[in-house]
């Protein structure tokens, strides 16, 4: 018999480096950079877009650090 395939796990609340900018009160483009330093973990989308997890940039808004 087979077993019942699970359902899939929620996808978590994604931003976009725009949205997270207007967060943080920066320039997007900063956003960016803190990305490529390593200070924010980013997502790659299939069209090679950055998008950032909500529950993280909110932890680290919440602390008042760009550094995790």
């Amino acid at each position: 018999m087979d077993s019942p395939t699970p359902p899939p796990l929620p996808m978590p609340a994604l931003l976009t480096p725009t949205e997270v900018a207007a967060l943080f009160r920066v320039n997007p483009k900063t956003v960016t950079r803190w990305a490529d330093e390593g200070r924010l973990h980013s997502l790659r989308t299939l069209g090679g877009h950055r998008r950032f997890i909500e529950s993280q940039v909110r932890a680290l808004l919440a602390a008042g650090t760009t550094t995790p």
